[in-house]
């Protein structure tokens, strides 16, 4: 029985849940030409199991330890048709721990997370900013800086 219970633990260990997606478009200004640029970012929920089961009459030290993550996919597209895509990043925007099991706590755990990540439309949207001058950046290695005058 103890050998099973490891190994739903090694199992569980490392299991991810993602929120639905928000969706931010704007148009970037280039010497090449307008660009159109669609970022869709998500929450990702990653879930470790931690700790262990205690026989009866102890105390469990099982608990669920999550990480959520903000991942945001840009897809631009410029006016001579490239296409350029990116992924990019923001690392712990919320986390935290439930006592007991990922598996059963997973409801409890997504609550939590969107009651720390009310404003997504707003994050997506500044972590879009943040990318423009990547994308300047990018768009000036395909089509050439623009010639100081």
């Amino acid at each position: 029985m103890t050998h099973m219970l490891l190994a739903g633990l090694a199992l569980a260990t490392a299991a991810t849940m993602a929120a639905p997606t928000i969706e931010h478009t704007t148009r970037v200004d280039h010497h090449s030409g307008p660009v159109e640029v669609r970022y869709r970012g998500a929450v990702v929920i990653e879930h470790r199991q931690i700790g262990a089961v205690a026989p009866a009459g102890q105390s469990s030290t099982l608990r669920c330890a999550w990480t959520a993550n903000m991942i945001v996919d840009r897809h631009a597209k410029a006016s001579s048709g490239t296409l350029m895509t990116r992924n990019f990043a923001r690392d712990g925007v919320a986390a935290g721990h439930q006592p007991g099991w990922c598996s059963s706590s997973r409801a409890a755990i997504a609550r939590e997370v969107a009651a720390k990540t009310r404003d997504l439309h707003h994050d997506v949207t500044a972590m879009a900013q943040e990318d423009h001058d990547v994308l300047r950046a990018e768009l000036d290695q395909i089509h050439g800086a623009l010639a100081a005058g």
